[in-house]
């Protein structure tokens, strides 16, 4: 466990000082292979684990974890290579889909948790967390869904060519993301409807202060698995697959219908696969539906946990 504001990754220093107001929490961390893997850990009861997407990290689930830690326990991690984790180079950490799934599990098992969990999942948090519980079913109490998916893009849709570009086009990656944060520069203005809050786009964008710091921004983005060929495309084939035995864990969806990536018709595809969810749409959202409406799905999850008591 450590709680100090300047955390050391790979000798690039990241200075949470400066939104301390924003994100008090204690830092804490699992070492898995011998890199810090930071996670959040607050409160007492039922766990709820969130699960963040790229650009982001447990900084996004702030508003839950204040919230709903007065009641139950909150645990929030951050990817390798994101927010307070370690960054290491690619021959040090493989940034591919499998291994994240791996370290999630390894810290639920090292957190030897005696009750069923909640995840809350986010971007690519829907597929590490869908996987995860499918490994894992029994461990499973309940799933709080927010635009992402778990599943190949639903009939007709395409990754948008700004993707397309990060993931192919390896010159204009490695300039645009590591350069000059691009990703994570486009995702604060893009990802919100109704437009954040200057100390909120420091927070979102601040583990990401350097070249070497911006690894798994592009990592992530380059393992959008489109093809067979693709080496994360068997795990999302097999999730995709085997999501139908999730059936009878009860789940929420909140969903920005405002997302330039996942647009309504992912929604439907939750809907048609999950049809006994308790769905909402939020039109005043974007991508980053918490910052959109955090006080709203606050009050949405905590009715949603209580309603569905372990």
């Amino acid at each position: 466990m450590v709680k100090q504001d300047k955390i050391m990754n790979n000798d690039n220093p990241v200075d949470i000082s400066s939104i301390k107001h924003l994100y008090p929490f204690e830092s804490r961390y699992l070492e898995i292979n011998g890199l810090k893997y930071h996670y959040l850990d607050e409160g007492e009861g039922e766990p709820v684990v969130m699960i963040h997407g790229n650009p982001t990290w447990s900084f996004y689930f702030r508003e839950l974890i204040s919230d709903l830690s007065s009641e139950y326990r909150t645990i929030a991690v951050d990817h390798i290579g994101c927010g307070l984790s370690d960054k290491p180079r690619p021959d040090v950490y493989d940034y591919r889909l499998e291994n994240r799934v791996d370290d999630i599990e390894n810290l639920i098992d090292s957190l030897d948790l005696k009750e069923r969990i909640t995840l809350v999942l986010h971007d690519w948090g829907g597929m590490i967390g869908m996987a995860y519980a499918l490994r894992h079913p029994e461990k499973i109490a309940r799933i709080i869904i927010t635009n992402t998916a778990a599943f190949f893009p639903p009939s007709g849709n395409k990754i948008p060519f700004r993707l397309w570009v990060i993931r192919n086009i390896l010159p204009f990656a490695t300039i645009g993301v590591l350069g000059f944060n691009l990703f994570a520069e486009a995702a604060s203005f893009m990802c919100s409807k109704k437009g954040l809050k200057k100390d909120v786009k420091k927070g979102l964008k601040i583990p990401y202060n350097s070249w070497k710091n911006r690894i798994a921004t592009l990592k992530f983005v380059q393992d959008i698995p489109l093809t067979e060929k693709d080496p994360s495309y068997s795990i999302v084939k097999s999730v995709e697959e085997s999501l139908h035995t999730l059936s009878d864990i009860p789940k929420l969806i909140c969903w920005g219908m405002h997302d330039f990536v996942f647009d309504s018709s992912y929604l439907a595809e939750w809907e048609r696969r999950f049809p006994n969810a308790e769905v909402h749409r939020f039109i005043n959202a974007g991508h980053y539906v918490l910052e959109d409406e955090p006080d709203k799905i606050v009050a949405l999850a905590k009715n949603f946990l209580k309603k569905h008591p372990v």
